[in-house]
This record gives structure tokens, C-alpha cells and sequence, in this order.
């Protein structure tokens, strides 16, 4: 829900101001291309309903003429596709909070929303793997911007978090010569980055991908060294839930998802959505 929140309407200024160039146009591929799942057989199927939300662009949002739109339906789609039951799916809206009593109840079959991965959650849902993760990345004024390997050149550097994050713990374990400057408003994290008070920021690599396409960022800045991944901090990243007993379907999505990501029509729709890519 926290990410939901927070990246709505950051989201929605990213996307009118149009893609920022593709000089940082890369997809993720976090399959293993030579891992052999198994084809499932769908064929006594007789309908797929995946559930999700209006409220979490660029996942899932009605677009200007009022139309079920985002990376969420278009990857429903794609994954039906791939599992040659295309008639067979349908997508229905409805509110975040009536999601899981209408898994619970049988009004739908998959919850393609968003929902974080938690043990918690896993004594509800079965879930696919994930099909897509969230990478802390740092950003810099890009007349001062460092490149890999980073760790030696940051040091004494001070950084900007926000305060409290798991961005907060990643920086400090993995870089504890950095000179750490916590921020409790990423408005502040950003007006001191541009204000050169700081080197730089780390933090979630999707957020930050939205303000450096907008127009808040003025073109001041740009990523600086690569990705880091770290599920321990960060979480597993987005999978798609099904009944907790109903764990074949999820096995069916992660065939889906690792073809459509072999054969790039993962990284397709990815560059779709997140033309300025935080990987």
C-alpha cells in the first residue's frame, strides 16, 4: 500500500512528460533462460479471471478516454496469450480493499495489483515468482556523476536517504564509508541534490526513474553506477497471487512469464511503461 500511495501521481506527471531519452533503456531479465518449467495443461480451464485495481499507474489506470490501461493489463493479457487462452480471461476493476475477500470467494482466480510478497501474506496467497524487482540506485548531478565500480569512489561522499527506509539499512551496510544524510520528504532529498548540498541520492530505482523523467528534475540529473538488488532490504519485488490452494495456477504463470521474458516480449512492454528504465 506504501508504494501504491506514494508513487500515484509522481507516476502520472512522469508519464505526460513523455519518455527522457534512451540512452537508459534496459530491461531487466531475471529469468533463468535455460531453467525448463513445465507447460501446464489448461485445457479443462473455463474461465481466468484476473483481478486488479485503477489506482497504481503505470501498473494498472484509466487512461484519458476512460480505458482499463497499465503494464499490469497488458502483461495479463500477454500471459494469457502465451498460455493460448486468450478467450478465456477476463480482467475485472475493483477497489484495493475488496480484493482478497473476492479471491476468498471465488469472484476471481488471480490478483494482479501489486500485493508485496511477505509471510504474512503467504499463509493467504500462492504467488508466482517475480516478475519484476526493485533495485535501489543511485542518482547524481550529471556533471559530477560517478560510474562503476562505485564503492571506493563514494567514500566520505554524502549521500541522501530517506530516513528509516530499508534504502536507509542497504546504504549503511553496504557503503559505511559514506557520510549518510537521512531526509524525512523526498522533496527536500531532491532540492538539496539539485542544490549540490549532497553527492547524491540512493533510494527505490523505480521512483527515482519518474522524477528523473519529470519536469521537477529539470534535466539535472541522471543514474550514477548500476542496479543493486537486495531482497533482504527491499523485498522480492511484484508476483501475481492465486488461492493459497491453488498453487498450479501460479506454477502455470511462471511458465507464462519466463517465455514471454525469453522471447522479449517481457522487455517489450517493460520499455513501454519505464521508457527512463531503473535497471
Amino acid at each position: 500500500m506504501k508504494l501504491r500511495s506514494i508513487l500515484s501521481l509522481l507516476v502520472l506527471l512522469a508519464l505526460a512528460a513523455g519518455p527522457a531519452g534512451a540512452a537508459e533503456s534496459l530491461a531487466p531479465m531475471i529469468w533463468d533462460t535455460k531453467e525448463r518449467l513445465p507447460k501446464p495443461d489448461l485445457s479443462g480451464l473455463k474461465r481466468l479471471r484476473f483481478l486488479t485495481t485503477t489506482d497504481f499507474p503505470p501498473f494498472n489506470y484509466l487512461d484519458g478516454e476512460g480505458r482499463l490501461s497499465g503494464f499490469h493489463v497488458d502483461l495479463a493479457r500477454e500471459i494469457c496469450l502465451e498460455l493460448a487462452i486468450s478467450d478465456k480471461c477476463e480482467i475485472q476493476v475493483m477497489p484495493w480493499d475488496g480484493l482478497e475477500q473476492a479471491l476468498i470467494s471465488g469472484r476471481g482466480d488471480a490478483i494482479i495489483a501489486g500485493i508485496a510478497v511477505t509471510e504474512q501474506t503467504r499463509s493467504t496467497y500462492a504467488f508466482s515468482r517475480s516478475y519484476l524487482q526493485f533495485p535501489a540506485r543511485f542518482v547524481m548531478q550529471k556533471t559530477s556523476a560517478l560510474s562503476e565500480p562505485i564503492y571506493e569512489k563514494i567514500q566520505g561522499e554524502r549521500i541522501g536517504v530517506m530516513a528509516g527506509s530499508g534504502h536507509e539499512q542497504m546504504l549503511r551496510d553496504y557503503f559505511p564509508g559514506v557520510r549518510t544524510v537521512t531526509y524525512t520528504r523526498q522533496d527536500w532529498l531532491y532540492a538539496d541534490l539539485k542544490a549540490g548540498k549532497i553527492t547524491g541520492i540512493f533510494g527505490d530505482g523505480m521512483r527515482l526513474a519518474f522524477w528523473l523523467a519529470g519536469s521537477d528534475a529539470s534535466g539535472c540529473c541522471r543514474f550514477a553506477g548500476g542496479p543493486y538488488l537486495a531482497p533482504e532490504y527491499l523485498g522480492s519485488g511484484l508476483a501475481i497471487a492465486t488461492s493459497v490452494d491453488n498453487p498450479q495456477l501460479a506454477a502455470a504463470f511462471d511458465y507464462a512469464l519466463q517465455q514471454i521474458a525469453v522471447k522479449g516480449r517481457f522487455a517489450e512492454l517493460y520499455l513501454r511503461y519505464f521508457p527512463v528504465s531503473f535497471y
